[in-house]
């Protein structure tokens, strides 16, 4: 079985991501067992789709994805996310959440090591995964779910400091 681990942020702000690729199915856990999410990404061809997290608090992932690039939406039609990324033998380079509001996806492929940044230099999380025979979209499309994922939850912490609670 082939897996694809390591963290998305910081030391102190960041998730892991552990997941295990089994030829279709790409499952997992970004974050801990009580901040964390389950990842669960069914690859069908060129067509992806799964769930980050649970029925409440989480998010579909539903795009396409082929040898040179990657296309996806994270959450619904109105409150979601697009992903696009051109994929070449060395990495990724692409954008996440739009072109005004969004963030760059940067990331190379070393060998088994996908590193890199998503977002800016002030706001962005670095990127440090070992990618053992995933394919590089897929594990390029966990990446950025652990990005929301981790995006989503530093948000729910600041609007309910904001309320006092």
């Amino acid at each position: 079985m082939s897996t694809l681990d390591g963290r998305i942020g910081g030391i102190r702000v960041g998730y892991d991501l552990h997941a295990n690729w089994d030829g279709k199915q790409l499952q997992g856990r970004i974050g801990g067992h009580l901040n964390g999410r389950d990842i669960h990404l069914t690859l069908d061809g060129e067509r992806v789709e799964g769930r980050v997290g649970g029925h409440l608090k989480g998010f579909d992932a539903d795009g396409h994805l082929s040898d040179t690039s990657l296309k996806a939406r994270l959450g619904g039609l109105i409150e979601g996310d697009d992903v696009r990324a051109t994929l070449t033998p060395t990495g990724a380079d692409g954008r996440f959440s739009g072109r005004i509001d969004g963030k760059d996806v940067h990331l190379d492929l070393r060998g088994e090591r996908l590193q890199g940044r998503i977002g800016g230099t002030v706001n962005g999380k670095d990127v440090d995964l070992r990618v053992q025979g995933v394919p590089l979209g897929l594990a390029v499309l966990a990446a950025v779910c652990a990005y929301k994922a981790l995006e989503d939850h530093e948000n729910a912490e600041r609007e309910e400091e904001e309320r006092g609670e």
